[in-house]
């Protein structure tokens, strides 16, 4: 994406002002993780829900962190997660659990619709729960850490956690090394004292993450994994009525009798957050931003180039400090970024330019590297991007190699051989027109006016002419 400056002007910067407004429209839709929902009962509803759908991010832990917010406000009876998740960020994950197990209201998990699933951060997720429901034909399970780094989430009130350093459960085999032993055993301790906070199966959710154990939710249900079978959040409140949970290390009896609920709405602000946390479009404005500069710098005063840019890259810069990013591979992209600039700046006969594409490209591979695939680049984003900033480098390598082949156009080099005509003449000496301007000129004969010559040489400021055959 790299253009000689006064080549690519007008395409640049309508090409930045499309995709940023493209963006913006995409922001204002509502996300695939957080859907905008019906207005809310007349009356103040006893319970409210939070729809958690896809992969479990930055946007979805501050949505489930607003819920429990306004729940813990009105003086909610209940908050119901209806969850349909492969998985998520193990910061996120994390975070939700530590919302969940601090809230002041209690807080049910169901697994819904029918085919919906709590694969992997959505089974901790529902360990942490209060209460757990599942509706027929769901499943969870899955739990291995693929990329769970850090300490476990202190847990309230200093709930006890099982030793790191017990061993495996059923046939279970030990990681083949000391770094996924070291993760696999924090994890299992991790959901273990999960499961010990609520009195859950504990022996399974050990299996769920050291052998990928899955179960349907009637399975859940004979196992002690879940309390409740559930089609829906009105059932889910009549199986929930008169139940005592554990909030807090202090039973509270849970009174839902044909309660009212609403679908707390994610809002404009989540559902922003939840775009530019998509790593596609964190790509995709970072490199907006970085072009957009680059084009203000080769055109200054253009100013559109400059302002999308700046815009484009704090928003990129604060998305990807919510991501799982690989520091190597943005380093990569901006030295091939970098590469390319010098290229259009300074041709070097691809040099630059090839190392730039290179870099580039390994770079976003290496970008996003976390183990959801919900979290990862789109290759065809990359391959797009790729060729884009390839074809613009070409283009750049052509413009400077056809301006080597031209021929010069200016400075002094340009009068020898160039044809004129003479203006007056005196003896050996006289004045000629060349290129718009007249020269003190001498020619070893007499010259008439107005009688065409070739400037065979300089001598000084005056040309040494002779009669053009």
């Amino acid at each position: 994406m790299i253009a000689c400056s006064g080549w690519g002007a007008g395409i640049p910067r309508g090409f930045l002002v499309v995709a940023w407004a493209l963006m913006l429209l995409a922001a204002i839709l509502p996300g695939p993780a957080l859907a905008a929902q019906p207005p809310a009962s007349p009356r103040e509803p006893a319970v409210i829900v939070l729809d958690i759908d896809g992969a479990i991010g930055p946007a979805t832990t501050e949505y489930v962190r607003n819920g429990l917010k306004a729940a813990a406000a009105r003086g909610s009876a209940l908050v119901v997660l209806r969850m349909d998740t492969p998985g998520g960020l193990d910061s996120a994950t994390r975070d939700i659990i530590g919302e969940i197990l601090a809230s002041p209201v209690p807080v049910a998990t169901l697994v819904a619709p029918a085919g919906a699933r709590a694969a992997s951060a959505g089974t901790y997720i529902l360990y942490a729960s209060h209460l757990a429901a599942m509706a027929p034909g769901t499943h969870l399970g899955a739990a291995t850490p693929v990329m769970i780094g850090g300490a476990p989430t202190p847990l309230p009130g200093g709930a006890p956690r099982p030793d790191d350093k017990q061993k495996p459960t059923g046939d279970a085999k030990p990681p083949g090394d000391a770094m996924s032993a070291k993760v696999v055993n924090d994890a299992a301790a991790y959901i273990a004292a999960l499961a010990a906070l609520q009195g859950r199966n504990a022996e399974w959710a050990e299996r769920a993450v050291r052998e990928a154990a899955t179960l349907t939710a009637e399975q859940a249900l004979a196992q002690r994994v879940i309390e409740l079978v559930a089609a829906d959040v009105p059932a889910v409140l009549a199986q929930a009525n008169g139940r005592t949970v554990q909030l807090g290390g202090k039973p509270r009896v849970l009174h839902t009798p044909g309660a009212d609920f609403e679908v707390l709405d994610a809002g404009w602000r989540i559902r922003l957050l939840g775009v530019i946390t998509n790593p596609n479009i964190a790509y995709i404005l970072l490199l907006v931003g970085l072009y957009g500069l680059i084009f203000e710098f080769m055109s200054p005063g253009a100013v559109a180039p400059g302002i999308v840019g700046a815009v484009a890259l704090l928003t990129a810069l604060f998305a990807l400090d919510l991501l799982p990013v690989n520091y190597a591979g943005l380093a990569l992209i901006l030295l091939g970024v970098g590469l390319m600039t010098a290229e259009a700046f300074n041709p070097s006969v691809g040099a630059f330019g090839v190392g730039g594409v290179v870099a580039f490209a390994l770079g976003s591979l290496l970008l996003f590297n976390g183990p959801v695939p919900a979290f990862r680049l789109s290759p065809g984003v990359v391959l797009a991007a790729v060729a884009l900033s390839l074809a613009y480098f070409v283009l750049a390598l052509g413009t400077a190699l056809r301006s080597r082949r031209r021929a010069v156009a200016i400075g002094p080099s340009t009068l020898l051989g160039a044809a004129g005509r003479v203006v007056s003449w005196s003896g050996e000496h006289g004045l000629v027109r060349l290129q718009g301007e007249d020269w003190q000129a001498r020619a070893p004969g007499p010259l008439a006016p107005g009688q065409l010559v070739r400037v065979a040489g300089r001598d000084g400021l005056a040309l040494i002419v002779e009669p053009e055959p």
